[in-house]
């Protein structure tokens, strides 16, 4: 039976949405992909469907890369409310508990945080996309199911408090700069626990995702508007270069005999100026004309070979 072809056209790039609340992250990716034309697309870390913020879409060859976008780290600012406990830790799921907040100060907020900052243990929430035996957490959650999760390493590098409004139901601003993995609804949960009131994240907007912040992002609605009565290619201009999503590793720069052999999936012997690379690190590769050719990495014996190959024209 023959593969069926790909509806769109072969696009790559990388597109910064700020995805609105409301939608999930995958609703967000296909109404790019649409107006794109793309055919071939996929997000860098899903958003919960209440959140906003920085969403990288990878489209054709750039999704080869949408792994270093996820193990990235990401800033969030985030409101706290403190008094009332909900059944997914934001403010979409059902409250389950209120106690009287109204005993917060500013500084007893601030003392509660300091052991929440740098490396902890952080448990994942029931409604989250993690599998149990194959089953998404958040699928279980809402049959009523509870399972054991384990602890997960996380590191908060920054948890800092931006206001603080006191109450019955007291409010806090916060920006979270954490590691991938990190849960901000944890986050809120563990500190109004430690509180003794129970807290819920009200609002959460990611700021940045690796190298991306807001000064990146186009709306969907911007989006619609520029493609109206255009063609997807017309949007192109949109759209960082593949190797953004690399930016932050070392760039190795090929001569076009060495990167004739690369290009093929071949180990290449690096250039001598790049030899004080470790084993094991993962580099960027371009040809000597620009072209981006994917990343290696090094060997033992100071080699560069393949990991992700951006496909071009290898006539000749």
């Amino acid at each position: 039976m023959a593969r069926r072809k790909p509806r769109g056209r072969p696009v790559s790039g990388i597109l910064v949405l700020n995805k609105p609340a409301g939608i999930t992250s995958n609703d967000a990716l296909q109404r790019a992909k649409y107006l794109f034309y793309a055919a071939k697309a996929g997000h860098t870390g899903s958003l919960d469907p209440m959140a906003t913020g920085v969403l990288p879409v990878c489209f054709g060859e750039a999704t080869k890369f949408t792994q270093f976008l996820l193990d990235a780290d990401k800033t969030y600012v985030s409101t706290f409310r403190f008094g009332v406990t909900t059944a997914t830790g934001d403010a979409e799921g059902d409250i389950l508990e209120q106690r009287s907040a109204d005993a917060l100060t500013e500084a007893s907020v601030e003392a509660a945080m300091e052991p929440l900052r740098g490396d902890i243990l952080q448990t994942p929430p029931m409604y989250s996309a993690l599998k149990k035996d194959g089953v998404p957490l958040y699928k279980l959650a809402r049959e009523g199911v509870e399972v054991e999760r384990e602890p997960r390493p996380v590191s908060i590098y920054q948890f800092s408090l931006l206001a603080f409004r006191p109450g019955e139901v007291a409010e806090a601003d916060v920006e979270v700069r954490c590691s991938k993995g990190t849960y901000v609804r944890t986050l809120a949960e563990d500190l109004g626990a430690a509180l003794g009131c129970g807290g819920h994240v009200s609002r959460l907007h990611r700021s940045r995702a690796g190298c991306f912040t807001d000064a990146d992002t186009i709306t969907l609605d911007q989006l619609a508007a520029l493609r109206e009565g255009k063609r997807g290619e017309d949007l192109d201009f949109l759209l960082n270069p593949v190797d953004k999503a690399v930016g932050h590793l070392m760039s190795v720069d090929l001569p076009e005999s060495m990167a004739w052999y690369f290009r093929r999936g071949q180990p290449v012997m690096a250039p001598k100026v790049y030899r004080d690379a470790r084993e094991g690190d993962i580099v960027r590769i371009f040809a000597d004309s620009g072209d981006f050719l994917g990343v290696g990495e090094v060997l033992e014996d100071g080699r560069l070979t393949p990991r992700r190959l951006v496909v071009t024209d290898m006539a000749g």
